[in-house]
């Protein structure tokens, strides 16, 4: 992609990935369109670069009002080169315990918000031949652990998503990219985190451990989101971004585990595989 300057749009700047995305863009001389939820918001984030960081105003659960905000960007701001879908947020609970109702606002939040921006920006990337969109997954888009099915399945989704997109637009000139952060020190796991009650005593020992190891952990993570912010810039700037990045040592490590042990239990149940086709004649 073009080194000059580009127009961003990042969701979720207030904070956490978003706002380091944002400022790492801006300090590149970059334009950025950031979402925000509030006015408060809203001023603290046009006040890092007056003249180049503009707040909108969306929360990107509520679908209809984002094809029009895209539109409204792309008219008073600027043709978006970069989409980075970022806004989301975690949810913690064993699967039993957790309604139905939370994993249908964790999936409208981290995968229907982010389809959604992806549909607005596409028609205007796909005339110019030109765009990046890059998705914020996590590492629980490849691994899983016990206490964020909901979590991991949204991020599995945006995965696959993220993929089959790449395929479908190579030939319009848009690269799609799926990040996949590790542990970094955000809000993730603190105030940012959804956490359904404890109700059912069969799953104490399993859980309650790894419930309060990651409420300890948050704010000590090994991630610097500064540092993931200069990968993201250096992913924007690559001539041949790849379908997926993994950010962090920890993610690298535990997805290569993940693979070794799929492909040990694909090998193990091959002839099983095998069994299901129609006898040769």
């Amino acid at each position: 992609m073009r080194s000059t300057e580009k127009q961003f749009l990042i969701t979720g700047v207030s904070s956490g990935f978003g706002r380091a995305f944002a400022q790492a863009a801006l300090e590149k001389g970059h334009r950025v369109a950031g979402t925000v939820r509030n006015e408060e918001a809203a001023a603290a984030f046009e006040s890092l670069a007056p003249a180049r960081a503009t707040a909108v105003r969306l929360d990107v659960a509520d679908i209809g009002a984002i094809e029009p905000a895209v539109a409204g960007i792309e008219k008073t701001v600027g043709p978006v080169d970069v989409l980075i879908n970022n806004a989301g947020y975690g949810h913690e609970g064993t699967l039993e315990e957790s309604p139905i109702e939370e994993m249908r606002r964790q999936f409208e939040v981290n995968v229907f918000g982010a389809v959604a921006m992806m549909k607005a920006v596409l028609p205007f990337m796909r005339r110019r031949r030109a765009g990046r969109i890059i998705n914020i997954t996590s590492m629980g888009g490849f691994i899983t652990m016990p206490g964020i099915a909901y979590y991991c399945g949204s991020k599995f989704a945006l995965e696959g998503i993220s993929e089959v997109l790449a395929k479908e637009v190579k030939d319009f000139g848009i690269a799609v990219t799926a990040v996949a952060p590790g542990s970094f020190r955000t809000d993730w796991a603190g105030r940012s985190m959804i956490r359904t009650g404890r109700s059912i005593a069969d799953y104490d020992a399993l859980f309650d451990p790894i419930r309060r190891a990651r409420e300890e952990k948050s704010g000590r993570q090994t991630g610097d989101p500064r540092k993931a912010a200069a990968a993201v810039m250096a992913l924007v700037e690559a001539e041949n971004p790849p379908v997926h990045l993994l950010l962090g040592a920890d993610a690298l490590a535990l997805v290569r585990d993940k693979l070794r042990g799929l492909s040990a239990e694909i090998d193990a149940w091959e002839s099983l595989t095998l069994s299901t086709g129609f006898a040769e004649a």
